[in-house]
């Protein structure tokens, strides 16, 4: 029996299971056991220990745990809050500077932990009641807000990309470099926009009080105080991946390690901060894992009933050739992020388009970097983005959902705008890895 097609219906009945409430890691094995059992022989199954004993014994993969200890600790250690509110004082002649603030710290935040949930709900925690009290617009506090927190998705050292770099068999640090320049002009963009609409509609941001000279001195050693040390991190971070001075694990274990010292020297974090932060890196490393070898196993399953030929023949029969298939799973994993988590996407979807995109030439690099930029719109997309819902479970009751809908459409237009420049100049992602490389 042709078993190709069936393999096809191992996505709506996942999708309808997900929908239903059930957890991701225990449905994707609970649907690949349940497929294999029905289409395939009993001993296909002897191959997945194999797969699950390649992925702990993953040295890449090591630096996702060490990545989310790190972000973790610079959050416990309130740097968060003294990052933000520093930042806000320093853009207080200008009108909406809270908002910029708060685009700034994101990228900082995101750059620090990679983790979109934890960025969006400590900014929501942090910013969101002190702009409303400001007299922001609810609106341009929400899209302002989740657009930040996004930008974990796309900001080296992101887990996403570490993820992508694995299953696509890319150089992580090479595609970290990649991706930083998308980064920054997302950032870019994000303030250019809300410079213009606060210029264009005075009352969505109020015009702050302007700093005395004595103030604007004590603020500058202030900000030399708070802003230097976690950039000094950061920078050194990538600095060491970017020059191929270590491996992103190993400058995952240096920046744990100079985390946890930067915040015992400041003094902001105790014992219960540094466990809390360890029982929370075990709970999300925890879960990516688990979901990983459900991926693993729902791969193996799919693969094994002949699904991935289908899939191929399909995306590779596309009018357009490597643009026709670029453009259907663009849209088709935009579509998915407003269902799935973008671990989902990564262990389940990337693995079929990766191959299909060697086969017609597409440039892995390039495309891991469009996909990670994807996934950060779909995060933030009406009605389903996940980033929306983080927000709204720490935002004040009276904050309506269709208000942050509205604040974060903008922000998606300015993301779709970065990720067609990106597509049409894929120069924007191998400048730097180029010039880094000329200079080694």
């Amino acid at each position: 029996m042709d078993t190709s097609y069936w393999a096809l219906t191992m996505f709506p009945a996942l999708l309808l299971l997900l929908l239903l409430g059930y957890p991701i890691a225990p449905t994707l094995g609970a649907v690949s056991l349940g497929f294999g059992l029905l289409f395939l022989e009993p001993g296909f199954f002897d191959l997945l220990p194999l797969r699950i004993w390649g992925i702990m014994t993953n040295f890449t993969l090591l630096a996702v745990p060490l990545f989310i200890f790190m972000g973790m600790l610079l959050q416990r250690s309130g740097l968060a809050e003294e990052l933000l509110e520093t930042t806000s004082l320093l853009c207080a002649g200008l009108r909406g500077g809270m908002a910029l603030a708060v685009i700034a710290v994101g990228a900082l935040f995101a750059a620090a932990t990679g983790i979109v949930g934890a960025t969006v709900v400590t900014l929501g925690i942090i910013a969101l009641p002190g702009m409303l009290r400001h007299a922001y617009a609810p609106s341009l506090a929400a899209g302002t807000i989740t657009a930040s927190g996004t930008l974990g998705q796309i900001i080296p050292p992101s887990i996403v990309l570490i993820l992508l770099g694995d299953i696509l068999g890319l150089s992580v640090g090479k595609l970290f470099m990649a991706a930083l320049l998308p980064g920054l002009l997302l950032v870019l963009l994000f303030m250019v926009y809300v410079l213009i609409l606060v210029r264009c509609r005075p009352a969505m941001a109020p015009m702050p009080q302007r700093l005395d000279q004595a103030s604007r001195k004590q603020l500058k050693l202030r900000a030399l105080r708070s802003l230097m040390p976690p950039l000094l991190l950061i920078g050194g971070v990538l600095g060491s991946i970017f020059f191929g001075l270590a491996s992103p694990t190993e400058a995952a274990a240096v920046g744990a390690a100079g985390a946890l010292l930067l915040a015992v020297l400041l003094g902001s974090l105790r014992l219960q901060g540094v466990r809390e932060s360890a029982r929370q890196t075990v709970r999300l490393s925890s879960m990516v894992f688990l979901v990983l070898i459900g991926a693993t196993s729902f791969g193996l399953v799919f693969r094994g009933m002949g699904g991935d030929r289908i899939v191929e023949e399909l995306l590779i029969a596309m009018p357009g050739g490597p643009w026709g298939f670029l453009l259907v799973s663009m849209l088709l994993l935009f579509v998915l992020g407003m269902f799935l988590d973008f671990l989902e996407i990564c262990f389940i979807v990337v693995p079929l388009l990766g191959p299909i995109a060697q086969q017609l030439g597409v440039d892995t690099l390039w495309f891991a970097v469009l996909i990670a930029i994807n996934l950060q719109s779909s995060f933030m997309t009406p009605p389903f983005g996940f980033s929306l819902f983080y927000l709204k479970a720490v935002a004040p009751p009276d904050l309506k959902l269709g208000v942050i809908y509205r604040g974060a459409l903008p922000f998606v237009a300015i993301q779709a705008v970065v990720l067609l420049l990106v597509a049409a100049w894929p120069a924007l992602i191998h400048w730097l890895p180029g010039l880094v490389e000329r200079a080694s």
